[in-house]
Parts: C-alpha cells; structure tokens; sequence
C-alpha cells in the first residue's frame, strides 16, 4: 500500500519520534515536533539531506562503539586511570581544606556556580586540547595543546580540587567528541602532568592568593610538571605504550632519535630529556605568562555571585 500524496505536511505526534525509510512506500520523516510524509517520488528529491543525517548518525555510533570496544580491550589500563584520578582529587581536596584552614575561611568545596564554571572551562579546555600540533623536536605522536590554560585561570579562582575535576571533565568530554588514539596511554598522560602543573600552583597560590604567591605557583607548577612529566614518560608512559601496542621500546625511541638528534639511540633518558621535557616546560611557560596578565582583569568575572 502507498503512501497517499495528500498526507504530506505537519501532524502531531509524541516526543519521542523516530527516522525510518520505506523503499517501496515512501518516507516517514518525525521529528520532536511531528513528522512529514512524502510518497516515493517525493522523497527523491531529499536524498542528500537523509544520507547526510544517517550518516552523521552512523559515524557518531561508530565512535561511541570504538570507545567502549577500547575501554573494554584495555580494562585493566582503565582502572589503573580510574584510581589516578580518585588519587589526585584526594589530594587537591586535602590541600585546598589544609589552605583554608591556614587562612582561617571554611567555604564549601562545591557550589552551584563553581560546578557551573567548571562544566564551562572544562569545555573550553576540551576544545583547546581538540586544537593540537606536533612539535619539530618530538616524535608525531607528541602533541602540544593550551588546554591547560582555561583550566589554571578556573583552578585559581575556584581551588585545587575544582582544578582536578576540570582535567578529569576535559579528557572525559575529549574521548567522548574523538575517541583514544593511543589506547588511553595519552589521555591519561595528559591528565596526570596537567595535575602536576595545576596542583602545585594552585595550592601555592590558595595559601596567600596574593600575586606573589601566583608567580610563585606559575613557576613552582612548571619546573613540578616538566620534572614529573619527563620521568613519567621513562618510567610508566613509554613502557606502557610499547605494552599495549605491541611495538619495542627501541622502536619508539628510534622514532625520537630521528627528528631529534639530542636523542640518543637506545636511551630512554636523553629521549625524554630531548623530547618531552621542552615540551612541557613550553606548555607551562606559556600557560602561567597568559594566566598572569588575564586572571586579574578577568577574576571579578568569574567570581560574580561566589561567596569568598
């Protein structure tokens, strides 16, 4: 039975509508308003509107399914991630209560602007670290983003744990727009030596949050997360890459040898002091220079309606 012609326009229906496509009868287009019928010879006229649809519908499916065929093929990597976090949120949580009790002010960790400020920074720093190049002096695999630098203005207004949960929400949005690349050995990376740069200049400046306590923190935070990061990478990030990919550590290594001659062949210490150490000292060099000439200008801002 074909669709009758005549039935082409708006008409009511439920919230929740569907897409669906007849070959032999013609197209049922529904949406959250109502839904349009076309018979056969009508629909033709609408097929790249409909492929397009569909296939941005497949795609989004396809990476959702990535995602979780990778979480479940590395578990185990997963939850060593997992317990990281928990780890680091503990520890900006003692820090920012040890800081408030030193500046005699008890304030809640959480509010409803805070939360509502970190979800904002966290899509910023998403989008930033969406945004990221390879550098001349490191393997392809190395990427240099600024997506710390959103997230260093909000942990100086809101404090250490919400610097933590702003990293955590930032790689958790990421995954879910692009998926893992690198089996999560990079997502967890770029959390881990985001809150080694975060965590010292954040609780340096929450104990005086005076400017000098700021550059203090800038400068404590960077040397902190270029020193962390490079025996990061020897100990726990290279070896596990080579782990889950299944590719020699040698291997690797040659790839930093190749674009860097400061790297020496075989030697995981001059790869990462090579290679990894600029480019961290380079990323929390410019995050701190942009945080100090932008937070004051932009903290009343910020802090409308925060009680401090």
């Amino acid at each position: 039975m074909n669709v009758i012609p005549r039935s082409r326009g708006r008409m009511p229906c439920g919230k929740h509508s569907i897409l669906s496509i007849s070959e032999k009868s013609g197209t049922l287009f529904s949406c959250g308003f109502g839904f349009f019928v076309f018979s056969k010879s009508t629909a033709k006229n609408f097929p790249f509107e409909i492929r397009k649809l569909k296939a941005s519908i497949r795609k989004r499916r396809k990476k959702m399914n990535n995602l979780v065929k990778s979480i479940a093929e590395n578990a185990a990597f997963v939850l060593e991630f997992l317990g990281i976090i928990v780890l680091m949120f503990l520890v900006a949580l003692a820090l920012e209560k040890v800081a408030q009790k030193k500046r005699g002010k008890k304030e809640p960790i959480f509010t409803t602007r805070k939360m509502a400020m970190i979800g904002m920074f966290s899509a910023i720093a998403m989008i930033l670290h969406l945004i990221d190049f390879p550098v001349p002096f490191a393997p392809g695999f190395y990427k240099l983003d600024f997506s710390e630098l959103p997230i260093l203005v909000g942990t100086f207004a809101f404090g250490p744990a919400a610097g933590v949960m702003m990293e955590f929400i930032k790689i958790l949005l990421k995954l879910c727009v692009k998926g893992t690349s690198t089996a999560f050995v990079g997502d967890l990376a770029n959390f881990v030596i985001g809150c080694s740069f975060i965590l010292p200049a954040s609780a340096i400046y929450a104990f005086g949050k005076t400017k000098k306590s700021a550059v203090i923190g800038c400068v404590v935070g960077t040397l902190i997360m270029t020193i962390f990061g490079t025996a990061f990478n020897a100990i726990y990030l290279l070896p596990a890459f080579s782990k889950l990919y299944g590719m020699p550590l040698d291997a690797i290594l040659e790839m930093g040898t190749a674009v860097n001659p400061l790297a020496k062949e075989g030697s995981i210490v001059s790869f990462v002091a090579a290679c990894v150490a600029p480019m961290n000292l380079i990323k929390g060099a410019i995050a701190s220079i942009v945080t100090m000439l932008i937070y004051k200008p932009l903290s009343p801002i910020i802090k409308t309606g925060h009680r401090i």
